[in-house]
């Protein structure tokens, strides 16, 4: 796996959101915990989103629903496994709870640092009003913005990088998929023939959490944030 790539390449910075720049998975825990109080005590943060990563991709998997959809009854096989119940009241709250998980810490100030050198763009998988209060968190910088709703797939399906190619209007080779998710993002953009960048913001824990392990895939560089990444990019030497 390449330690080094030259990001002069690139017109376009094409982004996930949730785990990249938004924390998907303190997110999900606090809403998980918060409408299963008594079974969630009794397991492990990892462990429970590992059970809901694989509900959520079955869901998105089969015929499309929007994502509080997905969420709601992501919430209702958890749930199920943990042997709990929820309330319809539960579940819209968690099928809600997106404009309430917070951006990581170094998400806005890298996002407006690599704006002033590329163009950026997102493609989420999201409702578009939900995505629209996790972009006010970053403070909007992006000039294209693909969601799943539009779309009518999610990640990992082709489709959502089709979509944004078009709109993106630039060659492939000068587009630079950034992502957390080996399964959503980086297998997907490989496929495609487009380069990327792996913020592994799980590297200082074991195994995948919300997402689903993915198969053998060689991002082409890794960094542990996004500040990691705009220091490299927007740097004296860069560019």
């Amino acid at each position: 796996m390449s330690t080094t790539l030259d990001l002069d390449r690139f017109d376009v910075l094409s982004f996930d959101c949730y785990g990249t720049l938004i924390d998907w998975e303190a997110g999900l825990l606090a809403g998980l915990r918060e409408a299963l109080p008594d079974a969630a005590a009794e397991v492990d943060d990892d462990r429970l989103l590992e059970v809901y990563a694989a509900a959520e991709a079955a869901l998105e998997g089969g015929p499309y629903l929007r994502y509080r959809e997905i969420l709601r009854r992501g919430l209702d096989q958890v749930a199920e496994q943990l042997n709990a119940a929820v309330t319809p009241a539960q579940r819209d709250a968690f099928g809600a709870s997106v404009g309430d998980w917070p951006a990581f810490p170094d998400s806005k100030d890298a996002l407006a640092r690599l704006a002033t050198r590329y163009e950026l763009a997102v493609i989420t998988n999201c409702d578009d009003d939900l995505f629209d209060m996790s972009n006010e968190r970053l403070g909007r910088p992006f000039r294209h913005v693909v969601t799943a709703q539009q779309v009518g797939a999610y990640k990992p399906s082709l489709r959502n990088f089709h979509v944004a190619l078009e709109r993106m209007a630039a060659p492939a080779e000068r587009v630079l998929h950034v992502a957390q998710s080996l399964y959503h993002d980086h297998v997907p953009a490989k496929r495609l023939g487009l380069a990327s960048i792996w913020v592994n913001r799980r590297h200082d824990r074991p195994g995948s959490g919300a997402t689903p392990p993915a198969a053998q895939v060689e991002p082409d560089l890794i960094v542990t944030s996004m500040a990691q990444l705009a220091e490299l990019a927007t740097s004296d030497g860069a560019r």
